[in-house]
């Protein structure tokens, strides 16, 4: 059973955590502890696990993920004012091969999908999102991935996977889940144009780091609908992480990414949750652990909503243009907004009725002005689930 390679909580995080106050995280999670073995699955919300495997790096790493001190982060922030249950399943240290974690990573991870609990995976580097997307084959008919990534990450051709490189596995490995894929932050200059030009030929999302930087609300539209987050550290700017090597001086700030958590966390779809490439300094973990409590914060105020023009709490738009009729819904309990795709299987909708594609307000307001939002084009040409 792939549960029994997970390393338990180490006696030093639990020592930390008497310590702390009875509000803290810390005394409120159920943890995999040598003393009393794994934590009950039944009526978790959140299963936190760290993932001790770097040698797929594409850049080396020297040290470890000191998994520990970012735990003693995490476990002194306050609890919100949650409903959801927190296990903490300890960590996966390194196989004996690559493929040996990555193994028991999509063991692990398939098994708390069927559970219906979402893990936040805590890990070294970004490979580590491979494994996690074939965990849901045989659960999930298709996946909706989204990225924050100042990098696509499609390496080059016949390359080994890598940090660098692991979306071509994903995109090309059968059997092939993958319905679309968003990426969230990148910056051109670390991306050759062959790359661009593949994410435009498939269809798929990217928005450009300033792009969000300048309206961060920006993001939940493309997160509303993702199965599986992935974010790499290095979106985030050098300052913030209190890094120098290997991270940008351009990228999100610490206020940017925490947004982007909690947008995450809000999703109507969201099953699983990994933040990577994680660096091994007090500021970092400080900032990786609000992200996390961001994201909890986040699921635990959700509103899913199936928009329906007979549900009195939407309101339909209609918005002619010159070559289609745009229909639009607005929610009255939160705001968000939805734009049809018509002639396509939609998930939130009666079959072969049109599929309920997540926007903005201002994309409404576009259409009026009649320019077609380049999303709703994107879902119309690739189909959209």
């Amino acid at each position: 059973m792939a549960f029994d390679f997970l390393q338990p909580v180490s006696q030093r995080v639990l020592a930390h955590t008497e310590l702390l106050p009875a509000q803290a995280l810390g005394r409120l999670i159920y943890k995999h502890t040598e003393q009393d073995g794994l934590p009950v699955l039944a009526g978790a919300t959140f299963a936190l696990l760290g993932v001790n495997e770097s040698r797929n790096a594409f850049e080396k790493k020297n040290d470890r993920l000191d998994l520990e001190q970012l735990r003693i982060q995490l476990y002194r922030l306050m609890h919100g004012n949650w409903n959801d249950s927190i296990i903490d399943l300890g960590d996966i240290e390194q196989g004996e091969t690559v493929d040996d974690t990555y193994f028991v990573l999509r063991q692990i991870v398939a098994e708390l999908l069927e559970e219906k609990i979402i893990p936040i995976i805590m890990g070294a580097t970004q490979d580590l999102t491979y494994p996690a997307y074939r965990a849901f084959d045989g659960i999930a008919d298709m996946i909706n991935l989204v990225s924050v990534d100042c990098r696509f990450d499609f390496g080059v051709e016949d390359e080994l996977i890598s940090s660098n490189s692991y979306m071509s596995r994903i995109i090309t490995d059968k059997p092939n889940n993958l319905f679309n894929f968003s990426n969230i932050g990148y910056q051109t200059y670390f991306n050759a144009q062959e790359e661009i030009d593949l994410m435009e030929r498939l269809f798929f999302d990217a928005y450009r780091l300033g792009e969000i930087a300048s309206d961060v609300s920006l993001a939940e539209p493309v997160l509303r609908n993702a199965h599986l987050v992935s974010i790499d550290a290095r979106a985030i700017r050098a300052s913030e992480m209190g890094q120098a090597d290997a991270f940008s001086p351009n990228g999100f700030t610490g206020r940017e990414i925490c947004a982007i958590a909690r947008y995450a966390g809000m999703g109507d779809a969201i099953s699983l949750f990994g933040i990577f490439e994680i660096e091994n300094n007090m500021q970092s973990f400080q900032l990786v652990s609000q992200m996390i409590w961001y994201f909890m914060e986040g699921h635990n105020f959700r509103t899913v909503e199936h928009p329906s023009p007979s549900d009195a709490d939407f309101t339909k738009f209609l918005v002619p243009c010159d070559s289609e009729e745009l229909v639009f819904y607005k929610s009255a309990l939160s705001g968000r907004w939805w734009v049809e795709v018509p002639n396509l299987p939609g998930g939130y909708t009666k079959p072969n009725a049109p599929a309920l594609l997540p926007c903005t307000e201002q994309d409404y307001l576009d259409a009026c002005d009649q320019n077609i939002p380049e999303r709703w084009f994107k879902a119309y040409r690739k189909g959209f689930n």
